[in-house]
């Protein structure tokens, strides 16, 4: 069952509202739901988790939020910003300023550094932020592996920075898609309580996808999401 969608957001607030959302892939020529009608709505400041069995829709609901995965019907608004009705170019400026993302894989590119990786965000967007990319490695612990390359990083160490890439556009709102999925429990712990302040200390709203519901506790709320719809 679909969650109840209260009134529209009011424009430049922080929170995430979507209404009867769709998405249906072709596969071998045959049609695939696989959101059948999600509606949603995340408060301004919001720590959301978005939990599911495997292929219930989560990484799609994820993406689909974030503007990475255009529905094929409903509607997506972020701060009052209806994501899918503004042009493409305005969608990706909006992703740069106002989204941060982390990915199970870390997605670091591997010829850059700690420091560089952070900043690049910021650099598309034509900032210069090397001194803000070194305080927020050095707020994850990484004040000493500024200028190491992934390879020469732990996992935990790789998504740390994949979080400090994540803030450095001071970001409204953060999707972390199973940000954990790849570390033991002891880190992952680590990883979300460092990713939880960090948003927390300025506000920001987070979507997190994971199958760990003891990292689910952590937030304010747990959505459960199952073939395609939102369990109630």
């Amino acid at each position: 069952m679909s969650e109840t969608v209260p009134n529209q957001p009011q424009s430049n607030d922080r929170s995430l509202w979507a209404e009867d959302v769709h998405i249906t892939y072709k596969v071998g020529g045959a049609d695939v739901p696989v959101l059948r009608g999600v509606s949603l709505s995340v408060a301004a400041g919001e720590k959301i988790f978005l939990c599911g069995p495997s292929g219930a829709g989560k990484t799609t609901l994820l993406y689909t939020l974030g503007g990475l995965e255009r529905p094929n019907a409903g509607r997506i608004l972020v701060g009052g910003d209806s994501l899918y009705q503004m042009s493409q170019s305005a969608r990706a400026t909006l992703r740069n300023q106002r989204m941060g993302y982390i990915f199970q894989n870390y997605l670091l590119l591997p010829e850059l550094t700690a420091l560089e990786n952070v900043a690049l965000p910021a650099l598309i967007g034509g900032r210069r932020a090397r001194d803000r990319a070194g305080h927020l490695l050095c707020s994850m612990g990484l004040g000493h592996r500024l200028d190491h390359l992934p390879t020469q990083m732990s996992g935990g160490e790789q998504q740390r920075v994949a979080i400090a890439r994540s803030l450095i556009n001071d970001p409204g709102y953060i999707f972390a898609d199973e940000p954990t999925g790849n570390l033991d429990s002891k880190t992952s712990h680590e990883v979300m309580e460092l990713l939880l302040t960090a948003v927390a200390q300025s506000g920001k709203t987070l979507m997190v996808v994971t199958h760990d519901t003891s990292l689910a506790s952590l937030g304010d709320r747990t959505l459960h999401l199952r073939d395609g719809l939102m369990e109630s």
